[in-house]
């Protein structure tokens, strides 16, 4: 059986070149790579000269994205706490 054959025959695989991590989580390549330079988004794991990230990193830093409109309460009165 080929590779891509049986690459489609299993649902979800573990590990995921950036172009799939990338369609994982919803953004382009670039995107993905530039989330990964920021550091929002995991470094790749090696085998050989395999670059391959783990799905269940990307879910833990996909999870501590910031979520928009969900900003942290402000306190307005802090500036006074510290005189």
């Amino acid at each position: 059986m080929k590779k891509d054959k049986l690459r489609h025959s299993f649902p979800l695989r573990r590990g995921l070149s950036a172009s799939e991590a990338a369609i994982y989580i919803g953004v382009g390549t670039t995107t993905f790579q530039n989330l990964v330079g920021d550091k929002m988004m995991p470094k790749p794991r090696g085998a050989y000269s395999c670059r391959l990230w783990d799905v269940d990193d990307l879910d833990a830093s996909f999870k501590n994205l910031p979520i928009i409109g969900d900003d942290k309460e402000v306190d307005t009165w802090a500036d006074l706490d510290q005189k």
